[in-house]
């Protein structure tokens, strides 16, 4: 199993709709590729102030190292960028095996 961790970073100048848009649609993939078990997501409160302006994290749980790199060509997987990119500041995408 593979934890795909991303620290996402909006434009300040992003709107709201569009950032839950852009969550819906990494909800939404986990239908349309296979080898992904799970989608969460969350806005940042720690109250350390640590977070280093990322304001949200996406949590993907996939099958296994050949699902996770299935998915990263993946055109679905492009959509989902190109709708993010243009509100998308920074992002920080770590990886890690269960």
């Amino acid at each position: 199993m593979i934890r795909h961790v991303l620290f996402i970073h909006y434009k300040d100048q992003a709107k709201e709709d569009d950032i839950a848009t852009s969550l819906r649609n990494f909800e939404q993939i986990k239908n349309k590729i296979d080898g992904i078990e799970a989608v969460e997501w969350g806005l940042n409160n720690s109250p350390e102030g640590r977070n280093k302006d990322y304001t949200h994290c996406v949590l993907m749980t996939f099958v296994d190292e050949a699902a996770r790199d299935a998915y990263i060509p993946h055109p679905e997987h492009d959509v989902l960028k190109a709708q993010l990119g243009p509100i998308l500041e920074d992002i920080t995408v770590f990886d890690y095996k269960v």
